[in-house]
C-alpha cells in the first residue's frame, strides 16, 4: 500500500457573508506554523473566513489518523501498519472555517479527535515519515488553488513557496494556560502543571524529529502573541497579507 495518497475531501467556504478587505484578491497560499497553543487554529480560521479561502487544519488530519490507529488497536510502533492505515483512511474536512467538521470513514469525529488519548497518539504517529509524506502530498493537492493552512511544517515542507508565511509563538506559560482553558472546557481532567509538562514534551518531539521538524522558515514572519489579544494579532496578520497581495 505504500505510496498511496490518503483519501481526503474538502469543501471551500461559501462566499456568502465572507467579504475580504482586499479587492481583486488573487488566490493566496498562507502558511501558519508554530508550536501548540500559539493560536494557529483560531487565527487560521479568522484569516480564511476574512479572505474567503479554503481552511486546512493539518493537525486535524493527523488527529484523524491517530483516532483510526486507536480504534484499530494498532501498535503505533508498527510503522508499516500505521502508514498503510493512514493511506486507506477516508478523511473529509467540510464546512465553514469557523465550524469545520472532521469526518473519518463517513463518521463525524470532530469531538473525538480532541481527546487526550488522540492528542498523545497524534504526537507519536505524526513523527512517522510515511504518515507525513502521505499527509503532505494531499495537503499540497488541496491547497494549490489558494488556502490558509496551519501546522508545523507548512512553510518549510508543504508549501515552501507560500505567498505569506507566519510563525506564531508565545511564552510556554501562556501557551499552556490557553491549552489548559481549552481542556477544561472539554472537561479533561488535568492541571496547569501537567499541561505545561505535556506541552514542553510535545515541543521537544516536534522540534527534534528527523522528518519535517518544527522550525521557523527563513522567510517567515514571526509573531509573538504573548500578552496580545487574538484580535490584535489578527489585525497585524491581515495588514501583512494586504501588503503581500499588492
Amino acid at each position: 500500500m505504500s505510496g498511496q495518497t490518503p483519501k481526503l475531501k474538502t469543501q471551500r467556504p461559501k462566499a456568502k457573508g465572507q467579504k475580504s478587505r482586499i479587492k481583486n484578491l488573487k488566490p493566496l497560499i498562507i502558511a501558519i506554523d508554530g508550536p501548540s497553543g500559539a493560536g494557529k487554529s483560531t487565527l487560521g480560521r479568522l484569516l480564511a473566513h476574512a479572505l474567503n479561502l479554503l481552511y486546512i487544519d493539518t493537525g486535524s488530519m493527523y488527529r484523524a489518523v491517530a483516532l483510526a490507529v486507536i480504534q484499530s488497536q494498532l501498535d503505533p510502533t508498527d510503522k508499516d501498519a500505521v502508514v498503510s492505515l493512514a493511506e486507506r483512511s477516508d478523511i473529509d474536512l467540510a464546512g465553514e472555517p469557523d465550524s469545520l467538521r472532521v469526518m473519518l470513514n463517513g463518521r463525524d469525529v470532530t469531538e473525538q479527535i480532541r481527546s487526550e488519548a488522540v492528542t498523545d497518539m497524534s504526537s507519536i504517529i505524526s513523527s512517522i515519515p510515511g504518515v507525513r509524506r502521505a499527509m503532505v502530498s494531499r495537503q499540497r493537492e488541496m491547497g494549490r488553488g489558494g488556502a490558509v493552512l496551519n501546522g508545523r511544517d507548512i512553510g518549510t515542507v508543504v508549501f515552501p513557496d507560500a505567498d505569506v508565511k507566519f510563525f506564531l509563538t508565545a511564552s510556554a506559560e501562556e501557551r499552556a494556560q490557553r491549552r489548559f482553558i481549552e481542556e477544561q472546557a472539554q472537561k479533561h481532567s488535568t492541571s496547569i502543571a501537567q499541561t505545561l509538562s505535556e506541552m514542553t514534551e510535545r515541543d521537544r518531539r516536534d522540534s527534534t524529529r528527523t522528518d519535517s521538524p518544527l522550525k521557523v522558515a527563513d522567510d517567515a514572519i514571526v509573531i509573538d502573541s504573548t500578552g496580545r489579544s487574538i484580535q490584535e494579532v489578527f489585525q497585524k496578520m491581515m495588514d501583512l497579507v494586504e501588503t503581500a497581495a499588492r
